[in-house]
């Protein structure tokens, strides 16, 4: 055998197609692209986003305008002024503290108590819709009535109408941060690091520094000597 005499194995390779070139070939004539059309063209490729001719769809859409904040929150929002108006119909009660004492019976002692408004109130008087959303408390409307007031935002208005009927503000504010435990004062440490410490600053070759004890024996003078 010679160089000449070698052959791809059988089946491993396969001669490419010739159209166009008679009936022998197999394509001939039309060369497999059928009878005309644009596809039967030259060069007469159809893109992808191709429709037909029909106004294509990035036409049909419109532009979108501005953009949207991911880190924009969604409040649930109440006015002061729909708070008043519960107020004014009895919906929210004042909070009289249990053993405590009041100015004066009855209604005036409701009237001197403050009135505790949290999120949890204004979804049972029917002010907020779902309590997973925070809640901000907005400055429209009037108010009269001292309150004490519990809501995740503020605007500036409804701080300052709040605080100007004589009652407070409470804003609840999220952790971003781990927090020292309860009850932990910063200058405290676990018993288990202090007698760490403790063992830590006797060095370990203590023993063998510390001088050893001499038995002294006391002698008297003999009555010989």
């Amino acid at each position: 055998m010679k160089l000449h005499d070698l052959r791809p194995a059988e089946g491993s390779r396969k001669e490419r197609t010739r159209v166009g070139r008679g009936i022998a070939a197999g394509k001939g004539k039309t060369a497999g692209r059928g009878t005309k059309g644009q596809k039967a063209r030259a060069g007469g490729s159809i893109p992808p986003w191709f429709e037909g001719g029909q106004t294509p769809l990035h036409v049909r859409i419109p532009k979108l305008r501005g953009f949207k904040n991911r880190f924009r929150i969604e409040y649930e929002i109440v006015n002061v002024g729909a708070i008043a108006a519960a107020v004014e119909r009895g919906a929210l009660a004042p909070e009289i503290p249990s053993g405590g004492t009041t100015k004066g019976k009855g209604k005036a002692a409701k009237a001197d108590a403050l009135i505790t408004v949290n999120q949890d109130l204004l979804r049972a008087v029917g002010l907020v819709r779902s309590l997973d959303k925070p809640l901000k408390i907005l400055g429209n409307g009037e108010l009269d009535t001292p309150l004490f007031v519990v809501a995740d935002a503020f605007t500036a208005s409804a701080r300052a109408k709040i605080e100007a009927a004589g009652g407070s503000v409470n804003v609840l504010e999220v952790p971003t941060k781990p927090t020292r435990a309860l009850g932990l004062e910063p200058d405290e440490a676990p018993e288990a690091d202090v007698s760490e410490a403790s063992a830590a600053d006797v060095p370990d070759d203590a023993d063998d520094t510390a001088p050893e004890a001499v038995d002294t024996v006391e002698t008297t003078p003999s009555d010989d000597a």
